[in-house]
């Protein structure tokens, strides 16, 4: 039996930045041009060229100054944000974000620009592009609110399951999901292909059908998206509109290079942060003096354990490498790295079909989730130009070797890629997604510039469960599309899908050589088409790097909240348990200062 027989197609996520749709509509710029009134709702955002270092040497720290914070939150991502509006109820808070603003971003704020935001590589970009050393391409987000900003806008909650294991209250778990639900969570407008994807699903044995549901249960079923009924984007930042203006400072392009802390004691101390200025400029911002003030990074899987290695905690050879003095000599910082494979499967129709995100979910008791997208083609000319680096173009090709990618291969793929039939952007993906990885990587510094990216491996696939539950997923995929209710709403003709079929050997997928003679191993088949659904997660643990509340180990005032602490990715999608997260540990945070019930 063919990998993928003769009714589907690997062509898989990076086609889709193929897709790209450069004529928003009127409306849309109308809106955008309404969200440009956003400094009125958050007076509190400033550019971090703003910030005055004048007062830092002041020994008055009573007065909370300019620069004394009771927090200072490294990072306004998902978990930062609503961190911040928790926590700035009581207390002066500073969150520090490397990226801009997403409410004027079109690319950002809009659903039907999804994937022009993730191509986008300019340095003023929401998303920032890295591949990992096992050739797999991934975004990092740089913008506040974090991935929530570039995702696909899918909610659903961890199952009760990982709220035991995580240690978590819930009652307070289930007071913070709602806390983020009623704010900026709706119910989706089924798309078409979303609703044949559901009576795919249940026709191939993934039951019962839950309806619309934020719980994580087995079957099938709706869940919950960040995309009001217009397609606009509601991000983690849209959180900030619930803190206290006085008590909140939020600085934009504020990227923090290192935290400084006072060693003459027993343990260090977290005391202040250096950051620099979208001009470059160095700025430092300190920590009251108060008990309970604290420094919390919130920077993500990526960011959290490298600002902790370029601050000095980690394994102290490789900081010792990197000339950076050793405040903490701690192994496991950047350890236990781990992403969810994803594999995809094209499958195209006779006609054009409406652009949905993710919103029909089957999950299943395989280790496996299937979640769908679709109808993202807009005009001919879309397919045929150069998307920059992330394109066909740049010279990726999967069963090239990278030191055999010269000029005339680039000129071959591009001639090819004019013979892919309009009808490869009219369809939609089927996604199958590993629940739990067990195997892992780890993250590493290049450099001791916190603008260079770390060396990341995740090593997919390097433990045999993951391979099998990968295995099930592709067989799942294929009864999917292959079932009665889901090709009576594809109708496509097998003419094109051999036309598909043919382009796909040459997709432009990863940087991992293909084993293109091995047509018949669907294990083969997932290793040479992994690509990423940006749930990287780890290198900051529970009982490794940070407590059980997530204190860094013997460092005082300083705490790691994000997912870097996740041994396991929470539910189907992790952005909902992220944000819960952050409004339910500075809640934690605050009743634990306070010495009380804090009445939020």
């Amino acid at each position: 039996m063919a990998v993928v027989g003769p009714v589907i197609v690997k062509l898989l996520l990076p086609l889709i930045l193929l897709w790209l749709n450069f004529n928003s509509s009127l409306s849309l710029t109308q809106a955008a041009r309404k969200w440009e009134s956003w400094k009125d709702r958050y007076p509190f955002i400033k550019a971090a060229s703003s910030f005055s270092s004048s007062s830092s040497s002041s020994s008055n720290v009573g007065s909370q100054k300019a620069n004394y914070y009771d927090y200072i939150i490294v990072g306004g991502g998902t978990a930062g944000c609503p961190l911040a509006a928790t926590l700035s109820q009581k207390f002066s808070v500073l969150l520090l974000e490397r990226g801009g603003v997403p409410f004027a971003n079109v690319n950002v704020s809009f659903m039907q620009n999804f994937h022009i935001s993730l191509a986008d590589t300019s340095p003023s970009s929401a998303s920032q592009i890295f591949v990992s050393t096992d050739g797999v391409f991934n975004s990092r987000a740089k913008i506040l609110g974090g991935g929530s900003c570039i995702n696909a806008g899918f909610y659903s909650r961890a199952s009760s399951s990982y709220i035991k294991k995580a240690g978590w209250d819930s009652t307070l778990v289930n007071e913070s999901y709602p806390w983020i639900e009623k704010q900026i969570v709706h119910k989706p407008n089924l798309a078409p292909w979303q609703r044949a994807v559901r009576d795919g699903l249940l026709e191939v044995g993934i039951s019962p059908f839950n309806g619309f549901t934020y719980d994580h249960v087995y079957g099938t079923k709706f869940g919950g998206t960040i995309f009001d009924r217009i397609g606009r984007r509601k991000s983690a930042a849209e959180l900030l509109a619930s803190a206290n203006p006085e008590k909140l400072h939020v600085l934009v392009h504020a990227t923090v290079q290192k935290i400084e802390f006072d060693t003459s004691g027993k343990k260090p101390r977290a005391v202040g942060v250096i950051f620099k200025d979208e001009n470059g400029n160095t700025h430092k911002a300190f920590l009251s003096k108060r008990r309970g003030s604290e420094i919390i990074v919130s920077s993500g899987a990526i960011g959290s354990p490298q600002i902790l290695m370029l601050s000095g905690i980690g394994p102290k050879k490789e900081l010792e490498k990197l000339n950076i003095p050793v405040v903490l000599d701690n192994k496991f910082v950047g350890k236990g790295m781990s992403d969810n494979p994803l594999n995809t499967i094209f499958v195209p129709t006779n006609r054009p079909v409406e652009q949905s995100l993710i919103q029909t979910v089957g999950i299943t008791k395989m280790g496996v989730y299937i979640e769908a997208s679709s109808g993202y083609g807009q005009t001919e000319d879309s397919i045929h130009c150069n998307h920059g680096v992330v394109s066909a173009e740049i010279g990726q090709l999967s069963t090239v070797p990278p030191k055999q990618r010269a000029q005339e291969a680039i000129e071959v793929y591009k001639r090819n890629k004019k013979n892919v039939p309009q009808e490869a952007f009219r369809g939609g993906f089927i996604l199958a997604k590993i629940a739990t990885p067990l195997s892992t990587g780890k993250i590493s510094l290049k450099s001791n510039n916190i603008d260079d990216i770390p060396s990341v491996t995740f090593n997919y696939f390097s433990h045999p469960c993951d391979l099998k539950r990968c295995v099930n997923g592709i067989r799942i995929m294929e009864k999917l599309v292959k079932s009665k209710h889901f090709t009576n709403y594809t109708q496509c003709d097998k003419e094109t899908l051999d036309k598909l079929l043919n382009m796909s050997v040459q997709a432009n997928i990863n940087l991992i050589p293909k084993n293109t003679n091995d047509t018949e191993s669907l294990e083969q088949f997932c290793k040479d088409t992994v690509i990423t659904i940006w749930h990287y997660h780890g290198g900051c643990h529970v009982g490794k790097v940070v407590t059980s509340d997530y204190k860094v180990i013997n460092v005082h005032r300083l705490r790691v909240i994000d997912g870097s602490t996740f041994t396991e990715s929470p539910g189907t999608n992790p952005q909902a348990t992220l944000m819960m997260m952050g409004r339910y540990m500075g809640v934690q945070i605050l009743r634990e200062r306070l010495g009380r019930a804090a009445g939020l």
